[in-house]
């Protein structure tokens, strides 16, 4: 955002009725908290009632309740999108470390997972998601890799990795991988593309990929950037973060609407109750929305 541009304000932007079908016209957007560097890797905990917020400024892992009240849980450096596994760990993208960890939520005692690729440094592991074969799939783009480091590997790619950290390439055709997600049936990856700005994707059957395919372009009005991270309703929707907000499309690649934010977003997840809340990081905040599905 340029310097003296006004401040953005909240706002529901609507480019189909069944927007209306996901998010109510009277939802209101709320800041559960600030101050942090930068936001990112939001992680319901169900057990706990919180939700885990990566800060890549400030090294560190919060536990964010919902009544505004944060906790240091980790001080890791660099920490950036995370998920559990199928084990109940918290596994973190350290990005610039060029590391994952399985951190324990009873102690906060983690260990490392991954830093090489057949013998060649990761990029800077950015985003990562359980699979529906309960390994766990990442995206390594170059985005954070260390000043006057060398990227090893000659791609960006996506990776499957088992429980014991062993790595698979699953394909490495995208100019920058970032976020990623499942269909609810787990027959589908989608993977976003911050540098096209992006989304594709891909038939997925016993940890392979196939017929990686276009399924939409990123909005590119607004601020400068791409696509980055994404979420999947019940019903297949992609909730998927770009500098304006949240943007919404259907399981056929329909752009539904865009839930415009007061911060640039970096990344969602679902959460409450009944996991119809939408957790949003963005910059220096964390806020949330009450949606109609879940």
């Amino acid at each position: 955002m340029a310097q003296n541009a006004p401040p953005r304000q909240f706002e529901l932007k609507a480019d189909s009725p069944k927007f209306w079908e996901l998010v109510d016209s009277g939802a209101k957007m709320e800041k559960v908290a600030g101050g942090f560097g930068f936001t990112e890797g939001p992680v319901w905990d169900k057990r706990g009632k919180f939700v885990y917020v990566s800060d890549e400024e400030q090294n560190k892992i919060s536990r964010v309740f919902p009544d505004g009240r944060v906790e240091t849980f980790l001080e890791v450096v660099d920490p950036d999108g995370a998920a559990f596994d199928s084990r109940g760990r918290l596994i973190v993208c350290e990005s610039r470390p060029r590391k994952i960890i399985a951190v324990n939520p009873a102690d906060a005692k983690y260990t490392v997972l991954a830093t090489t690729f057949e013998g060649k440094k990761l990029n800077s592991p950015n985003d990562v998601v359980l699979g529906p074969d309960g390994a766990l799939y990442f995206t390594d783009p170059n985005l954070d890799l260390p000043k006057g480091e060398t990227q090893e590997l000659p791609y960006q790619g996506v990776f499957r990795m088992t429980a014991d950290g062993a790595l698979k390439l699953l394909t490495k055709e995208l100019e920058e991988p970032n976020g990623l997600a499942f269909s609810p049936d787990g027959k589908r990856l989608y993977v976003d593309d911050t540098r096209t700005r992006e989304i594709h994707v891909y038939d997925f059957a016993k940890g392979e990929l196939r017929n990686g395919r276009l399924f939409a372009k990123a909005d590119q009005s607004g601020p400068r950037g791409g696509p980055d991270g994404m979420k999947v309703d019940h019903k297949g929707n992609l909730f998927v973060t770009v500098p304006l907000g949240v943007s919404v499309w259907d399981p056929e690649g329909h752009h539904l609407g865009t839930i415009v934010m007061p911060e640039g977003p970096a990344n969602l997840a679902w959460g409450g109750p009944k996991l119809s809340t939408l957790y949003i990081t963005a910059r220096k905040s964390v806020y949330r929305i009450e949606t109609k599905t879940h």
